[in-house]
């Protein structure tokens, strides 16, 4: 079946010596595998480099059900992105999320809700002049409801726990180590309300934001066994020292 779609970019490799497979998360069929042609000719390098981390594509695909490789007959950008290819901490934080959406969506059916989100946040990332710097935490924060563990931030008293487990907050100190601590606790009941147009608004020192996002790597590493080690984190840490 001959199809049109819109897709994300999630991963690539190459394959043999003239193609590459490429994970695309699309908005008709959820996330799948595409091979494209990668020959030396200037069209099929141009096609190759339009398979950047989370790169949007207008994809026109022979989609079959059985297939476990779909084939691309034709794709092209969808959004040219004006900052994040050109700008290193961007293109950084790009690299990561793709990792971290790579390694969490898994159905191959359309959910369109999932998609949009991640379009117009990416979209709207690429054109922010300010709070750019945390925007990966924001995005981690907002993709939990998608996947149907949003943290529970309501306050059950004065003081409050961020209870990774539980995936909400406790008016204790956990008895296990996977609790984040009060600062940190403080900073997801920010996110929790905070809108991706108030992001400049949103204050963390360098250790503060390494904390918060490695407490949420760990709140996803609880409901995804597969996630695995992220191998890109290290890199993006490096980048905002």
């Amino acid at each position: 079946m001959l199809a049109a779609t819109e897709g994300i970019v999630l991963h690539h490799i190459k394959y043999g010596e003239s193609s590459v497979i490429a994970t695309i998360f699309t908005q008709e069929f959820g996330r799948q595998s595409y091979m494209v042609n990668a020959s030396r000719s200037r069209q099929a390098k141009n096609k190759a480099g339009l398979l950047q981390p989370l790169f949007l594509l207008d994809l026109e695909v022979y989609q079959k059900q059985s297939r476990e490789i779909q084939r691309i007959k034709e794709l092209k950008s969808l959004n040219t992105y004006q900052n994040i290819p050109f700008d290193v901490a961007k293109s950084t934080q790009a690299i990561f999320l793709a990792e971290m959406l790579y390694k969490t969506i898994h159905e191959q059916e359309s959910y369109p809700e999932l998609y949009d989100f991640i379009k117009s946040a990416l979209l709207y990332f690429d054109l922010m002049e300010t709070g750019w710097q945390n925007f990966h935490i924001y995005f981690l924060f907002r993709l939990t409801e998608y996947f149907g563990f949003l943290p529970d931030t309501q306050k059950l008293s004065f003081e409050a726990w961020f209870d990774l487990k539980k995936g909400a907050l406790v008016p204790y100190e956990p008895s296990h180590p996977l609790f984040a601590n009060k600062e940190i606790t403080k900073k997801i009941v920010e996110l929790s309300v905070l809108k991706i147009s108030e992001l400049e608004t949103f204050k963390v020192s360098r250790s503060l934001r390494d904390s918060l996002l490695q407490t949420l790597v760990d709140y996803y590493q609880l409901h995804f066994e597969s996630l695995g080690e992220i191998k890109s984190l290290n890199v993006l840490r490096d980048v905002f020292q």
